[in-house]
């Protein structure tokens, strides 16, 4: 194994660095601490000096001792854990000399490389978006809740947000903005139910301040779902306490959420206090642009207490949903009894446990929470709930819940990884952050779905987005269960979206853009420009094609899982309601007998309406055009797979007659594109007679220019007004369905398409792209792997899955992560170097790994069968639990039950 050696010293980095023959010495190299840049920076010299030598791992000869980490170093009057950051730079293990010498080198690696590929881990204290984008990525909770990652000793303020939010639980207010009345609908923001902090002689309290810190170590434990957190603690009176804090959400009771409080005095024997509050005087104010509104949700309604035990109940302020929240101190080495004193005040309470310490000796406390809402408690008083709840609940049975529950998903659903740990830890996160936000909808107990920003935070204020498209190919072949009760959300709204294309004068349904508790349009009509501190604007709600997503969706769900039953109770009726509102959208032009949709949107955000023009929309964008007649095409191949009595229940259920689908094929063959005569398929009408935009004057002169729409309204200028995109519009299509179905319906069109059309169209978009939004890489690197462009489709894919580790959208993380990227990159791990195929009537696999990947193993559940899935760049083998038959590399392969079989792909 060759390793590289480093000694940190106060004001320099000293090397020993291996030769290319392995006879020869290290090369020793000095690198000079230089203190005008940062350490980031100054680690970056690591990464010049070692260009080009190949190493397995890097040794720290002297690092500090520390109980959670052995890679702690100080370096220019600052403690660094430089293992972080050496394996985010080099992706190898960065282990501890006295690590090595106690265990052995191959013991050390193993361990540490197993480490880094199953925890999350920040050392040191951050500020401001920093902080914030770290308590997203921390974050925990079962899909009913969710949990900021927060410290518990924290309070809402500019570097520290522990926001707790309950699925499906919104709020409406109304605030005036520039002479109107707007209003929001917010995922909100509960009572804060995880403070809890420490005092000693009753003095104040401790808080998360940089002066009474020495360290801080954050530990998100994939495995296990345990988020730990261990501060170093010295008080103004010289008082030195080391205190862990340990979160774990229930994943099976999904109510409840347990906190572990250990704490040692190091120096002092004396009285301590711990107090644990829930704290009502919140607001949501998660998101700066927001400030402005009204973000007032809840009103406490009361509270209450009994021994050890203590309740706050409220409700939101006009949505008129209550929640009761309570929480039981209890400790599993310390008698507390009469040790626990409730005090109220007018809008939190707090329970306050007195000890007397001894030095060196660690004491327990722990807390354990219930929250109940009215939206899916049915009649039982929620106060009775919380009470029972607390009765029962202990921290030792959350943990191992959801210990048991994280080993049946790991187990299942995990996507494994050979010679690439960082790119393993983050697919585990992202697994991680999609049970976060949907788990608990497994239920079918609550009228819910995932919202783009998961419950993590505040961003999009909760609401549910086609972001759904980008999860629901994971969720259908891993959890059917979610994906289902996401469709179920998107069923019971059915009515809400038959009147919102009503009220626009169309018929069938519309869904609206944002969707939260009713299922009605909650997209503004303006949006706060952060460069000019302006309301511009906003038309997103014309992005009909929402609609077609969970048109989509809903295909997608039943061609994966094979669930019949539910394509005759929702599903055909959904499609069948989406079907009607498009033909009511497609107008007849009598000259040229084509039809056209006008006043639309599509994906790309940047173009809202023609230049000058006084109407919104655009008319004839590709993708919405081409995805409504492909759903035109599905439903006829779709009747005759139902029985009659099934298609027409659901016809009549969506007033979707006889005409109606006879119209369906008339309609889909003379819908309009505008192909220009190299074969780009035109993103609306009109869209070559736009100018280009010199990308290259504008990075000179902003650097990033992936927001180049509020770059343009600064500038006085419109997005609207040239060829550029924010992501991904026409060439969305050809993410979503195979490149000879887009063929076979623009063929049936009319059109004919040259030979090379994908990769001039793939080369054409590309470079009017500026990936304003998380979601346009993924996409791309699927695209621009299918033109074989790989160096390129790596790197996009790269940056897709380290989005919101690294935070590339500016600090967007810090208002809750990114779900449909996370989604897309498992799906993508899996059918684009995995090589499966949901798409066709039985499964295909054509592995392509990445060269930086050995091995890649994961399975999946397609139309009754899981089938466990292991590839390298040679060989493919497959495990079915029934028989199934599959291809390979374009050749039939039968798996029978339980037996693998390994076929040679190259």
């Amino acid at each position: 194994m060759r390793t590289v050696s480093l000694k940190i010293l106060d004001d320099a980095i000293e090397m020993d660095v291996p030769q290319a023959k392995a006879e020869l010495q290290p090369r020793h190299m000095v690198i000079r601490y230089d203190p005008d840049q940062s350490i980031g920076e100054n680690l970056e010299n690591i990464r010049v000096k070692l260009v080009g030598v190949d190493f397995d791992a890097i040794i720290i000869e002297n690092p500090l001792t520390y109980p959670f980490s052995d890679t702690v170093v100080g370096l220019h009057h600052q403690r660094i854990d430089i293992g972080l950051a050496l394996t985010n730079m080099f992706n190898v293990p960065v282990l501890a000399r006295p690590t090595v010498t106690k265990g052995g080198l191959d013991q050390a690696f193993n361990t540490k490389q197993r480490y880094n590929s199953w925890h999350l881990d920040y050392y040191g204290e951050y500020q401001g978006k920093r902080n914030f984008g770290q308590e997203a990525m921390l974050t925990i909770g079962n899909g009913y809740y969710g949990l900021r990652g927060a410290y518990v000793e924290s309070h809402p303020d500019d570097d520290n947000y522990p926001g707790l939010y309950v699925a499906g639980v919104y709020n409406q207010n109304t605030t005036p903005v520039n002479g109107r009345n707007v209003v929001n609908e917010d995922l909100v923001n509960l009572p804060n139910a995880q403070a809890l902090t420490i005092g000693i002689d009753h003095a104040n309290p401790f808080k998360i301040r940089h002066s009474n810190i020495n360290d801080i170590y954050r530990s998100l434990d994939l495995k296990t779902g345990q988020l730990t957190t261990t501060l170093m603690v010295a008080f103004g009176t010289g008082h030195q306490m080391m205190v862990r804090a340990t979160k774990v959400a229930d994943m099976k009771h999904w109510h409840r959420l347990a906190i572990r409080y250990e704490f040692t005095p190091l120096n002092f024997a004396g009285s301590v206090q711990v107090y644990g509050t829930i704290d009502g005087d919140v607001v949501n104010d998660n998101v700066a642009r927001y400030d402005q509104f009204d973000q007032h949700h809840i009103n406490v309604t009361g509270m209450a207490s009994a021994a050890n035990k203590a309740l706050l109940t409220g409700a939101t302020k006009n949505s008129d949903i209550d929640f009761a929240i309570g929480s039981k101190m209890s400790s599993p080495n310390v008698d507390l009894t009469r040790r626990v004193a409730t005090t109220t005040g007018s809008k939190a309470l707090r329970q306050t446990v007195d000890l007397t310490v001894e030095p060196g000796k660690v004491y327990t406390i722990d807390k354990t929470v219930a929250i109940y809402t009215s939206r899916e408690n049915g009649d039982e008083p929620l106060d009775t709930a919380v009470w029972d709840e607390l009765d029962e609940e202990t921290f030792e049975d959350t943990a191992k819940s959801t210990k048991d529950f994280y080993a049946d998903v790991w187990r299942d659903t995990d996507i494994a990884i050979q010679g690439d740990t960082i790119s393993q830890k983050l697919t585990r996160v992202n697994i991680f952050h999609l049970f976060v936000s949907g788990s608990a909808l497994a239920s079918d107990q609550l009228d819910a779905s995932v919202g783009a920003r998961g419950l993590h935070g505040e961003a999009y204020r909760g609401h549910v987005f086609w972001d759904e498209m980008f999860v629901m190919p994971f969720y259908a072949s891993h959890s059917p269960k979610i994906a289902k009760a996401m469709l179920g959300y998107r069923y019971q709204r059915l009515p809400a979206a038959r009147e919102y294309a009503k009220s626009i004068g169309k018929k069938g349904a519309m869904y609206p853009w944002q969707s939260g508790m009713r299922g009605d349009e909650q997209s503004q009509f303006v949006h706060l420009n952060p460069l000019t501190n302006q309301w511009d604007p906003d038309n997103s709600r014309r992005q009909r094609h929402v609609s077609l997503a969970v048109a989509y969706n809903v295909w997608l769900y039943w061609h994966v899982t094979g669930d019949d039953q539910f394509m005759k109770d929702q599903g055909l009726e959904m499609l069948l309601s989406i079907a009607k509102f498009c033909l009511s959208m497609a107008t007849l032009d009598p000259k040229t007998g084509r039809y056209h949709i006008s006043g639309v949107m599509g994906p790309d955000e940047y173009h809202e309406s023609y230049p000058n023009s006084d109407e919104d929309g655009l008319t004839d964008n590709a993708y919405t055009n081409i995805m409504t007649a492909w759903l035109f095409q599905l439903i006829g191949q779709l009747r005759p797979q139902f029985t009659k009595d099934a298609y027409d229940a659901a016809a009549k259920r969506a007033d979707f007659s006889a005409k109606d689908f006879d119209q369906l094929d008339v309609v889909r063959r003379k819908l309009t594109l505008d192909i220009n005569d190299n074969g780009i398929i035109g993103q609306f009408a009109g869209y070559f007679r736009l100018p280009t935009l010199d990308f290259d004057a504008y990075h000179k002169k902003y650097g990033d220019i992936s927001r180049i729409d509020r770059i343009l309204k600064a500038e006085g200028k419109t997005p609207d007004a040239y060829q550029v995109a924010k992501q991904a519009d026409t060439m969305m299509a050809y993410f979503l369905l195979d490149p000879a179905t887009i063929e076979g319906l623009i063929a049936d069109m009319g059109y004919k398409l040259p030979a090379d059309h994908f990769a001039q169209n793939l080369e054409f978009y590309l470079e009017r792209t500026t990936h304003g939004s998380t979601l346009s890489r993924i996409v791309y690197a699927v695209l621009t792997r299918m033109d074989n462009r790989r160096d390129q489709s790596w790197k996009l894919f790269h940056q897709a899955l380290f989005s919101d580790y690294y935070d590339i959208q500016g600090g967007t993380t810090a208002e809750g992560i990114h779900l449909g990227v996370m989604g897309a990159t498992l799906h993508v791990e899996e059918t684009l170097y995995g090589g499966a195929d949901l798409l066709g009537d039985e499964l295909r696999f054509d592995p392509e790994l990445p060269s930086q990947w050995q091995q890649l193993h994961y399975q999946l559940h397609f139309q009754g069968a899981e089938v466990s899935v292991t590839a390298d760049h040679h060989a493919l083998t497959l495990k079915a639990d029934k028989p199934i038959k599959v291809k390979v590399a374009g050749k039939p392969v039968a798996l029978t039950a339980g037996k693998p079989v390994t076929v040679d792909y190259r």
